[in-house]
């Protein structure tokens, strides 16, 4: 859909909502809940989450499309922080029983390192505070099936979410949407970063958030993106000239306020977007532990963190039969290039005719939890 078929009539789509009032987003069965204002006023806007529990928050049978999915929940429980790097978001199509979407609920809405940050691009917008939107087209021809599962030490009691979707006719060259996390504690000198392992096609790249939590001294954005297309082995067919530059950015994004300083600057754009750099750790700000123990921990010991996200809607990377995506890991002490170690992680997310991913599982939550 694009902004000019607002003036046609479409009678070819209907309209659905899924949320915890209407599990199974039936037709003129919405906002039926009672609650203490009385009948249909409001009675079950979210739900629990038990500690290891995966609910299906969608279950849809038929041909459509998902347009908007719309989230919430707390980021931390008085059984610890990173509530968003322990909810993992899965997401199945036409009765496959492999994921194609599996990712940290925060993460894939490019809020890494389990803490919030307002979003705005033409795909994933984060509203104030904590409101997760996702506006990315995700077809299906024989159903879809969403998944939420709490890996948490502890339970979470309000998970809100809402779901928006057209019955709909597909062809059958759509193309499914996919979604991966992954992470690497410790990027090995001289070997780029997997922001993809090879998937079949055809297919395209939609995008990318990329986080690094800078392990080493000085620029951390020297390295190229390098897109590994149909059969390309040693050299990519496409590059970036540097990592800023793959975002939309240059010189390291710097700027240099009125006192003389230089430091990084955050932007937000439809596609591209740095919104995330903190050297302070807010996870314990207003921290309550079950037992009210003084405060241990501390927020200005925190490694430097960055967060930002590319997407290509305007220049999809296209590919036929396969696609590799990595990163180099090359800094710059502005005297010279050096190779890398820091801890990268992202989320990549494409489209292709496969109902499901060959990419491996994410990895258990031990390992996801941010430095």
């Amino acid at each position: 859909m694009n902004i000019s078929d607002l003036t046609k009539i479409n009678t070819s789509e209907e309209n659905r909502t899924i949320t915890p009032e209407n599990p199974l987003g039936e037709k003129g069965r919405a906002a039926m809940t009672r609650s203490g204002l009385g009948p249909e006023r409001k009675g079950h806007a979210a739900i629990q989450l038990a500690q290891g529990e995966t609910v299906t928050i969608a279950d849809i049978h038929g041909s459509g499309e998902i347009r908007h999915i719309w989230m919430t929940i707390a980021e931390a429980t008085t059984a610890g922080s990173f509530v968003l790097r322990d909810v993992v978001l899965r997401m199945y199509w036409d009765d496959s029983e492999k994921p194609a979407v599996e990712a940290p609920i925060g993460d894939f809405f490019c809020n890494g390192f389990g803490e919030r940050c307002d979003i705005d691009s033409a795909l994933i917008a984060v509203d104030p505070t904590g409101g997760f939107n996702s506006y990315i087209p995700m077809a299906f021809k024989i159903g879809a099936k969403i998944t939420i599962t709490n890996e948490h030490p502890g339970p979470i009691d309000g998970f809100f979410y809402t779901v928006d979707y057209v019955l709909k006719d597909q062809p059958d060259n759509i193309a499914y949407f996919h979604a991966w996390w992954h992470r690497q504690e410790y990027t090995k000198k001289q070997t780029d970063y997997a922001v993809l392992p090879s998937v079949k096609g055809p297919g395209h790249f939609l995008g990318v958030y990329f986080e690094v939590c800078a392990l080493e001294r000085y620029w951390w954005g020297e390295g190229e993106f390098k897109f590994y297309i149909d059969g390309d082995h040693k050299y990519p067919t496409v590059t970036s000239t540097g990592t800023e530059d793959y975002f939309g950015g240059a010189w390291a994004f710097h700027t240099t306020d009125h006192d003389g300083n230089t430091h990084a600057q955050t932007y937000q754009r439809l596609y591209t977007g740095y919104p995330f750099m903190s050297r302070v750790d807010h996870t314990r700000d207003h921290f309550a532990t079950k037992d009210a123990m003084p405060l241990h921990a501390f927020g200005n010991d925190a490694l430097p963190m960055h967060g930002l996200y590319r997407f290509h809607v305007l220049d999809p990377i296209r590919f036929k039969s396969d696609l590799r995506v990595s990163v180099q890991q090359i800094g710059n002490n502005d005297i010279e290039l050096f190779e890398r170690a820091d801890d990268v992680s992202s989320v990549a997310y494409w489209y292709s005719t496969s109902r499901a991913s060959n990419v491996p599982e994410i990895q258990p939550r031990a390992e996801r939890i941010p430095r």
